[in-house]
C-alpha cells in the first residue's frame, strides 16, 4: 500500500461497504473473498503477496492510532490496494462492534490448487494432515495453527469440511490458513486413495487406535487423518489404514480433535527430525 491512507468520516461511505457489519455477515463463498483481522493476520496476508501464496488483499481498514505502527507491514502490500483510516467511533460503526484489534482487511484467494495438484507438488519427504468432516470453525483454525507449528507440508480437506476462510477460522489459526498450502475437495475415501497411490503411509487418528502416537513408524511420506468431533472417522477408513491414539488417563472419552492432532503431529514431526 503506497501513499497516504484515505480518511473515512462516515460509516456508510460506499467505499468501505465490504467492511460493514462483519460480525453479522462473512464474505466466505463470495468469489473467494474473506475477512482478515488483526496485525498478525495482516502480516501473513502481506507475506502471501511477496511469496506468491495465492492470496491477495483487496482493501484495508485501519484505526487511526494504529496506522504508524503498521507502516512496515503496509509497505509489503501492493500499491494498488486501497488503505482506509478512521477514528474509533467511525471504525466501530463500520464493523458493528467495538473492534479493539483496529485493523481489518478484505482478501481474496486466487486459483486454489486441486487436491491432486497439491499432492503432486509435495517433496519426497513430506508430512501431511488430512481432515474429514470438520465442521467447527474454531477446530479448523486450531488444526491449521498446529499443522504450521509442526512443519506440515500440506493440509488436505475433504468436501464436507467447513471453509478455512471463514473469519473466525482465520483468526484462530493466527493467519496460518494464509501460509500453509491446502486444498479442499473430493470425498474422504478418494482423497486418502490419492495419498496412498503417491506413497504415503496413512495413520487414522482415533481414541480406539491400535498404536500410540509416539510409536508411529517413521516414513518418508506420512499422513495423519482426523475426523469430526463426536463421530470421528468412519469404520470404513479405520479398517483400511493404520490407526493411532493419544494415550490418556481413564475416565474421559476423548480429546478435542485439534488437541489430539497437535500431539500426534508433534510426535510425527519428531520422528522425521523436523523438530527437537
Amino acid at each position: 500500500m503506497a501513499g497516504a491512507a484515505i480518511r473515512i468520516t462516515e460509516s456508510d461511505d460506499p467505499r468501505i461497504a465490504a467492511f460493514r457489519s462483519i460480525r453479522e455477515r462473512d464474505l466466505v463463498g463470495r468469489e473467494g473473498r474473506f475477512v482478515a483481522e488483526g496485525t498478525v493476520v495482516l502480516r501473513m496476508l502481506a507475506q502471501a503477496h511477496t511469496r506468491g501464496g495465492g492470496f491477495r488483499a483487496e482493501a484495508i481498514l485501519i484505526l487511526e492510532n494504529r496506522l504508524a505502527g503498521l507502516a512496515a507491514i503496509l509497505a509489503d502490500i501492493p500499491a494498488d490496494v486501497p488503505g482506509y483510516v478512521a477514528d474509533k467511533t467511525i471504525f466501530n460503526g463500520i464493523a458493528g462492534f467495538d473492534m479493539h484489534r483496529g485493523v481489518v482487511a478484505i482478501g481474496r484467494r486466487e486459483e486454489p490448487p486441486s487436491v491432486a495438484g497439491l499432492i503432486a507438488s509435495l517433496p519426497a519427504d513430506s508430512l501431511v494432515l488430512a481432515a474429514c468432516g470438520i465442521s467447527n470453525h474454531d477446530n479448523m483454525g486450531a488444526l491449521f495453527r498446529n499443522a504450521a507449528a509442526f512443519g506440515v507440508d500440506a493440509f488436505l480437506l475433504d468436501e464436507t469440511c467447513c471453509d478455512p476462510l471463514y473469519r473466525k477460522a482465520i483468526r484462530v489459526s493466527v493467519g496460518s490458513v494464509l501460509s500453509l498450502p491446502y486444498a479442499q475437495g473430493e470425498g474422504a475415501r478418494e482423497l486418502l486413495q490419492s495419498l496412498t497411490e503417491t506413497g504415503f503411509a496413512i495413520w487414522a487418528l482415533s481414541p480406539r487406535g491400535e498404536t500410540a502416537v509416539g510409536q508411529i513408524a517413521p516414513s518418508a511420506r506420512l499422513a495423519l487423518v482426523a475426523g469430526t468431533e463426536g463421530e470421528g472417522l468412519p469404520d470404513a477408513i479405520l479398517s483400511q489404514f493404520h490407526t493411532a491414539r493419544v494415550p490418556q488417563a481413564p475416565g474421559l472419552d476423548s480429546l478435542n480433535v485439534a488437541t489430539a492432532c497437535g500431539i500426534a503431529l508433534y510426535q510425527m514431526a519428531l520422528s522425521k527430525g523436523r523438530i527437537g
